[in-house]
């Protein structure tokens, strides 16, 4: 096979580059991770695989390692070997569970972040604009799915609300998981070569979704909680799928825990962010001080107080995180300080 017809066929897998790896070597993405190895696909067959020892040094950064997502350099042999991950273009992460900082990768290479939540129990506007916060520097387009529309008479207030509450031209579909029709609309994100990753809780409704744009019952789903609208773990890992479209999805297990990396923009809080600098004092603590833009937009409607509340405590978890970082970092370099990029609320400096 040529080198044009093998990077075609990559091209069906979500490969963007024009190289291939030396003789000896050959280019494939991760689809699966299990605790035996990896599950891997060369835009032909599906076939298992080690990683290289390096892979598995104690005190090595996790984010290194071989995710699903990845594309990756491959020796054969019996097993094959992963040898080296090529550059990630887009990587979607979170600050894992626990006291000690670690960056968890969620997947990489993917080109849009559906968010899904159904308008049942589990809607949460402040946990939307919190996967929309960790998303906003994966180099991935976020785009919200609305499921289980027949559960709320009110959904149509509920989506109306939530797209003055998220920044303007943000995809946001409602849609039902079981119909193929409704489920159609996502065509545009699902193109041949294209890689989304689908996230959200336990329940809500992912695997449904899944096996519609599969068009076969391939993945277990299971009945929701009555009293919170909460499933269990149906997916137990995450897995990268070819769909009938040509497209490639990752589903991944509900996520109870989504802590911020510390390297977040906000961006998605520009407008609060803009209101903080017209206030009259430079450092405003935007409580009771007189001028206080921020008070001004709560009190005539502007701005609601529940988006207020979830601005802020993203905004300290970010800062508690980044000073976690900062220090982490401090200590690898023998000391030496660290820039960051992000001002505290309160301490911005007026031209």
């Amino acid at each position: 096979m040529s080198d044009a017809e093998t990077i075609e066929r990559l091209r069906r897998i979500g490969w963007r580059g024009d190289t291939l790896p030396a003789a000896g070597l050959r280019l494939a993405r991760v689809v699966a991770q299990h605790r035996a190895g990896y599950e891997l696909h060369d835009g032909e067959v599906l076939f298992s695989a080690q990683p290289d020892g390096r892979f598995l040094k104690r005190g090595i950064d996790p984010a290194e390692r071989p995710v699903v997502g990845d594309f990756v350099e491959v020796a054969n042999g019996a097993p094959p070997h992963i040898i080296t991950v090529r550059p990630r273009r887009t990587v979607m992460s979170r600050a894992a569970a626990g006291e000690r900082y670690e960056r968890q990768l969620i997947a990489t290479n993917i080109d849009y972040v559906l968010v899904l939540t159904g308008l049942d129990g589990d809607f949460n506007p402040a946990r939307i604009e919190r996967y929309l916060s960790l998303t906003e520097d994966s180099g991935a387009q976020p785009v919200v799915l609305l499921s289980k529309l027949d559960t709320r008479d009110d959904a149509d207030e509920l989506i109306a609300a939530l797209r003055g509450r998220l920044p303007a031209g943000t995809p946001i579909h409602p849609l039902n998981g079981k119909d193929p029709a409704s489920v159609a609309l996502l065509a545009p994100y699902l193109q041949p070569g294209d890689s989304a990753v689908l996230v959200g809780s336990s329940g809500a409704g992912k695997s449904t979704l899944t096996n519609t744009l599969l068009g076969t019952a391939r993945m277990a789903t299971a009945e929701v909680r009555s009293h919170d609208s909460r499933g269990r773990h149906t997916t137990t890992h995450r897995a990268l799928l070819s769909l009938p479209s040509g497209g490639c999805l990752i589903d991944t297990p509900g996520m109870r825990e989504l802590k911020l990396t510390g390297e977040e923009n906000l961006d998605l809080f520009a407008d609060i962010e803009a209101l903080a600098e017209q206030c009259r004092f430079a450092d405003c603590g935007h409580g009771s001080e007189p001028g206080c833009a921020v008070q001004i937009a709560l009190d005539n409607g502007e701005l609601s107080p529940g988006r207020w509340r979830n601005y802020l405590k993203l905004h300290d978890e970010r800062e508690e995180q980044a000073a976690t970082l900062e220090a982490r970092l401090r200590r690898q370099r023998g000391g030496r300080p660290i820039d960051r990029p992000h001002s505290p609320r309160g301490q911005r400096e007026r031209d």
